[in-house]
């Protein structure tokens, strides 16, 4: 943390194409993509200790332990000025914080995600159920404190265990999601006499509750945005892809950036199945979908486990996709779905990871799928992780 921003990305990018080496030529990394070095986290993940009047909100151990972080500079200024008010609603709601060392108390948890636009959604993670009501109780006092409050919820984790949350939500407001408007900058695309620029466009996603979205808004526009641009550009100088599959789609950030990259002057799009675990952030994709007003014969999502498909023998979804789309979680994709994506056929890949370790795994599955292209996304500054994504052709 003590080395400036550009020096970290040039020793990251350094240790991240090390790592993948083996699989991706120094020839095809393209200029990594640049965090803010402060304010940009859209999202407060927060420890409760202390007692009601006075919370701590931060890191809190087992033995009693706890470091405030309401002062954390990485933050975006509505988290910012959102959590000092939050410790004072506490106090006044009488929300008891969970002790770890003693297993006693209520509140364990205070999730805060903002929006582009600055609107809130607060979610409060409680031992059970005995005061939701207080909560719902003083939420019209909370609202008047924070008047872009636009999603509250309890959410109901029981379990002594280091765990975030569960699996119980009950949403105090007439808003179950939060509306995250993103600007996708410019790109190009395939026409006839060359290609032409494109200008600025929104990307509307919604998020609910329960869901996963980038924890920095500037830097995953920008991988949105590249995303798009790459899967207009076919190695064979076909043009764009016309059926991709987009597999943890979460709320369908990859998916709509890429049905939108089409479309334009009588031209009908490409079209995209999406596919997420998550049944939550499913609705949160097809509400996108609505709002943005691509039909639904043209742009699916689908609740399922995207570990288990084969996308060569699914021809009740569209047939063989042009081009695939993987977003899994840190632990990748895996044994299986990797020898199926080998043998399927599939012609193009856009993997987006998290993890350039079990990247490097998974692309050593899939030999016959060479990598194209390859871009670092500062997604984490300041600490050694990495967000990658890379275009694999056959």
């Amino acid at each position: 943390m003590g080395m400036a921003l550009p020096d970290q990305l040039t020793a990251k990018q350094g240790a991240v194409a090390q790592r993948l080496g083996a699989h991706v030529p120094d020839a095809v990394w393209e200029p990594p993509a640049m965090s803010e070095p402060l304010h940009f986290r859209n999202k407060a993940k927060m420890a409760v200790s202390g007692m009601a009047g006075t919370p701590v909100l931060g890191l809190a151990d087992r033995w009693g332990g706890a470091v405030d972080l309401r002062s954390c500079p990485l933050h975006v200024p509505a988290i910012e000025e959102a959590l000092p008010v939050l410790a004072g609603f506490i106090g006044r709601a009488g929300l008891e914080p969970y002790s770890i060392p003693s297993r006693r108390g209520e509140l364990k948890h205070l999730l805060v995600t903002a929006s582009p636009d600055g609107d809130l959604m607060v979610r409060f993670v409680l031992r059970s159920r005995r005061l939701v009501g207080r909560l719902r109780d003083g939420l019209a006092h909370l609202r008047g404190l924070l008047p872009t409050l636009a999603v509250a919820s309890a959410n109901i984790q029981p379990i002594h265990q280091a765990i975030l949350e569960g699996d119980e939500e009950i949403v105090l407001t007439e808003e179950d999601n939060l509306l995250m408007r993103l600007s996708l900058p410019g790109g190009t695309r395939a026409a006839s006499g060359g290609p032409t620029a494109s200008a600025p466009r929104e990307l509307a996603l919604h998020l609910p509750t329960r869901s996963f979205f980038q924890t920095n808004t500037a830097v995953a526009e920008a991988l949105y945005a590249t995303a798009r641009d790459w899967a207009a550009d076919s190695p064979d100088g076909a043009g764009p892809a016309r059926r991709m599959w987009d597999l943890f789609c979460g709320v369908g950030g990859f998916a709509l950036a890429l049905a939108g990259a089409a479309g334009q002057g009588g031209d009908r799009g490409p079209s995209v199945l999406g596919v997420e675990i998550s049944s939550a952030a499913v609705d949160g994709a097809r509400a996108s979908a609505a709002l943005a007003g691509l039909p639904a014969d043209r742009v699916r999502f689908e609740t399922g486990d995207a570990r288990v498909l084969d996308p060569s023998a699914a021809r009740e979804l569209g047939g063989l996709p042009d081009l695939l789309v993987v977003n899994p979680p840190r632990r990748g994709i895996g044994e299986e779905l990797a020898g199926r994506i080998e043998a399927s056929g599939v012609a193009r890949v856009l993997y987006s990871s998290c993890n350039p370790a079990t990247l490097a795994v998974d692309l050593a599955r899939m030999p016959s799928l060479r990598v194209r292209r390859a871009r670092l996304f500062d997604m984490f500054p300041h600490t050694s992780h990495a967000e990658v994504l890379v275009e694999l052709a056959r």
